[in-house]
């Protein structure tokens, strides 16, 4: 009998561990959501300064105001010059906006500043309620 919960007990215990292990399905889409990819001049003086306290290391945050809603994805230091961010998808779903975005390196044959650089996408829309998930 002891042998039979030993072996029930660590089956409950696999079962639990490997059901955490299933991938999150999306959100159905709603609609797509009109955005402005801004430069980082362009955006609010307050939200500039933030991204100048997190450029260093990647980051993602949202900012608001009474208008509208920014979502901001930086990558970090990179070593050259070159990369740019492509938005691949930014849609509302019944709970969440979702911003899908890529750091596109620069290609073999570019000719790239060796200085360190440190992008970041800035995505301004209409201001909206639901949370963000940053698919990146």
């Amino acid at each position: 009998m002891g042998k039979k919960m030993c072996c029930l007990a660590v089956l409950l215990v696999c079962l639990t561990v490997l059901g955490g292990c299933k991938k999150t399905e999306k959100e159905p889409k709603i609609a797509d959501l009109d955005f402005t990819v801004l430069n980082e001049e362009e955006a609010p003086q307050e939200l500039k300064e933030i991204i100048g306290e997190k450029k260093q290391e990647p980051f993602k945050l949202t900012y608001s105001d009474s208008q509208f809603l920014y979502l901001v994805v930086g990558y970090g230091e990179q070593p050259t010059g070159g990369y740019s961010i492509q938005v691949k998808d930014l849609y509302l779903t019944e709970n969440h906006i979702y911003l899908d975005a890529d750091l596109m390196g620069p290609s073999k044959k570019e000719e790239v500043s060796r200085t360190p650089t440190w992008p970041c996408l800035i995505v301004k829309l209409e201001y909206r309620q639901e949370s963000v998930v940053f698919d990146t």
